[in-house]
């Protein structure tokens, strides 16, 4: 078996991100947002393309709001995993918030028959209280930003410098170092750059993507391309894909 190991990665879904922060519109109705609606069914047939299944970390406010694209994406061999309720900035929760996203979000998913074992927090940072809640509550991994321990649940880490929000959104500024957004050219590189490292050095590496980040035809060539890449290193025996459970 190959030493080296990648799960194909998607954080956020829906509107949860936008209503935590205070940008949703008031008189906007729930229930349509694009990153479902348009983005995901892109996404979907990239991977059916490319033989790939991947690991979807969902708020579980999207129990309420998009139950059947939860329960399709399960029914598909995707792995529908935890980030938080309403992407909450995890690190800054006290411990009753902490254990009332987790909770209600367990509940939520496993009323539609979904069993969550992964947990990824919003922000990438855990609280010291985390690993012990989600043993608790039954998860089996999480997967923080590089470098966090789990405290004895196992992680799997994921790299700031190769998620589409870095190269993109404005908020990120200070970690790229920049004002101005990256290019997807930029992003291409670096993800294919770190296929290739992974796949030579060995280890684990996690792809991440946000589906309401797949806006446009380029955005969304970049993933197809990153997609094709992983099939490619998959089918010289390279390295092995799988959605995150799969691999702890």
């Amino acid at each position: 078996m190959s030493r080296a190991a990648v799960s194909v990665t998607f954080d956020n879904l829906g509107e949860a991100s936008d209503l935590e922060r205070g940008w949703w519109p008031e008189d906007e109705p729930l229930g349509h947002h694009h990153s479902v609606t348009r983005a995901l069914p892109r996404l979907l047939e990239a991977l059916d393309e490319a033989g790939l299944r991947a690991t979807f970390f969902v708020e579980g406010l999207n129990t309420e709001l998009y139950p059947d694209t939860l329960r399709e994406l399960a029914a598909g061999g995707h792995e529908v995993a935890c980030h938080g309720w309403q992407h909450e900035r995890w690190s800054s929760l006290e411990p009753p918030a902490e254990r009332s996203s987790l909770e209600r979000s367990v509940e939520g998913m496993r009323a539609l028959g979904l069993r969550p074992c992964g947990f990824r927090p919003p922000g990438g940072e855990l609280t010291a209280a985390t690993p012990a809640l989600l043993r608790e509550l039954g998860f089996t991994y999480c997967s923080p930003e590089d470098g966090v321990s789990g405290d004895g649940i196992p992680v799997l880490p994921f790299r700031w410098q190769l998620l589409d929000a870095y190269h993109y959104l404005p908020h990120f500024a200070d970690r790229r170092g920049q004002e101005d957004p990256l290019p997807p050219a930029a992003l291409r590189s670096a993800v294919s750059a770190a296929l290739d490292q992974v796949a030579r050095d060995g280890g684990f590496l996690a792809l991440l993507f946000h589906p309401f980040l797949c806006d446009t035809e380029e955005r969304l060539a970049v993933v197809r391309d990153a997609l094709a890449r992983v099939r490619e290193l998959v089918d010289a025996g390279a390295l092995i894909c799988a959605p995150c459970r799969e691999l702890v």
